[in-house]
């Protein structure tokens, strides 16, 4: 994203967070836009209708971006990399996105709610301070808030909101316990339950161990399939990214011999239409080109290597073609990914798992990011695991949360203006920085 800052000339501001100065009396609603929006600066720095709206008679800042972000298997990376968040504004990541990136950045705060066990977060995030502080790197101090749904906190100068989730056996770092299973799926529910009660936009989740999940006797194969199951929604998509493209799946985590009798015309129809819906609604383009893989080598070659593109995929993109959308193919795998087809794809679908996502982690490991589209609510991911060798050490790569919680926040500034995602009425309270911090 391309942000105006106006850093040289602005006055430095204290280092509290609360801040109240009376900017504009009387109506905010009329007051407030005659204001601000006959400003250069004001067009510059982006504002929309829907932050105007959120602006109290005082100046302050009503509503935030609230994202709940859960901090993964305790014996992982996630809990140390939660220190990485404190670091800076949200809205000063840079969008590491394949998005039409046409929309102004938005001037609400962001409030992150990590959830997790509140003391395992201090340690763990206080040893990546330490770390940072042996290079000689700049470290910024950290404050953790008790998360209340009811008085809104931003994510501004060290200073981010915790919901405590204890564990259920003390962790160690690097070494996997099932017997904390039930504490990691219960950081997801918690989770779900703030985006379903209309309190949080989005979730933006670390690396969990499915195996460790399985091995306590719970059933559990991703978040993705865990989220859909929550939620009740009919079809979800997974699709990874990074700057370069979008990788959306037709299915998940199969075998290949059970890959071919998934992709019926229904599936593949309810597929494309979520991910033609989410890439216009929550990823900003307008009319998204969809290029789609066949499933078979050479896409088939008319039938002669398989019938799926004949008998199931040609079919679907022919009537979803009547219904106005983009969709170009079936294409062979080993040549959809050329740059002139990448120079105009919003994504590329391909049919499973490992056909579309080598090519996307060798372009993208080091800052590529994980959405289920189709829920009712964001989800974001890094694209990693829980690289338990690394676990305990503060030395993990960052670039993947980072680049998760960017794209949670553009796509959350996505549905505040189009209006597809509906939180509960404002909160009663506002802890963070005002009008007169953010210009």
């Amino acid at each position: 994203m391309s942000y105006n800052k106006n850093k040289k000339n602005k006055k430095k501001k204290s280092t509290s967070i609360l801040r109240s100065p009376q900017l504009f009396p009387g109506d905010a609603s009329e007051t407030i836009e005659k204001h601000l929006l006959a400003t250069a600066q004001v067009q510059h720095t982006g504002f929309s209708t829907a932050d105007l709206l959120n602006l109290k008679n005082d100046g302050t800042l009503l509503n935030a971006i609230r994202l709940a972000v859960t901090t993964g298997d305790p014996a992982g990376v996630g809990p140390e990399l939660m220190y990485y968040l404190t670091c800076q504004d949200p809205r000063d990541i840079p969008l590491q996105a394949h998005t039409n990136n046409h929309k102004s950045r938005s001037y609400l705060p962001v409030e992150l709610v990590l959830i997790g066990d509140k003391a395992l977060l201090q340690e763990r995030m206080e040893l990546t301070r330490q770390a940072f502080k042996a290079k000689g790197l700049s470290c910024r101090n950290f404050t953790l808030h008790d998360f209340d749904p009811d008085q809104i906190q931003a994510t501004y100068q060290g200073h981010i909101s915790v919901l405590d989730v204890p564990l259920n056996v003390p962790a160690k770092a690097g070494v996997l316990d099932s017997a904390n299973a039930p504490y990691v799926l219960k950081t997801l529910d918690k989770a779900i339950e703030l985006c379903q009660q209309g309190i949080c936009y989005g979730i933006v989740t670390a690396p969990i161990s499915k195996g460790a999940i399985c091995d306590s006797g719970l059933h559990f194969t991703g978040h993705t399939e865990y989220l859909q199951e929550k939620t009740n929604t009919k079809e979800v998509v997974m699709m990874l990214g990074c700057p370069e493209l979008n990788v959306a799946l037709a299915t998940t985590h199969l075998p290949l011999k059970d890959i071919s009798a998934a992709i019926t015309e229904e599936k593949l129809t309810d597929i494309i239409t979520v991910l033609h819906q989410d890439l216009k609604e929550r990823m900003g383009f307008a009319k998204p080109a969809i290029y789609v893989c066949g499933l078979n080598p050479h896409a088939g070659e008319n039938g002669t290597l398989g019938t799926e593109e004949k008998d199931v995929i040609i079919p679907v993109l022919d009537k979803l073609r009547q219904q106005g959308m983009d969709l170009r193919g079936p294409l062979p795998a080993d040549t959809i990914f050329q740059q002139k087809y990448l120079d105009e794809a919003a994504a590329i679908l391909a049919m499973y798992h490992d056909q579309g996502l080598p090519v996307l982690k060798y372009i993208g490991f080091k800052n590529g990011y994980n959405t289920t589209l189709g829920l009712p609510f964001i989800r974001t991911s890094v694209d990693h695991g829980t690289a338990l060798d690394l676990a305990g050490k503060g030395v993990v790569n960052y670039g993947s949360l980072l680049s998760a919680v960017s794209l949670a926040v553009f796509m959350a500034k996505q549905a505040i203006d189009n209006g597809t995602i509906k939180l509960k009425d404002a909160r009663a309270g506002f802890n963070g920085p005002t009008l007169a911090d953010i210009m």
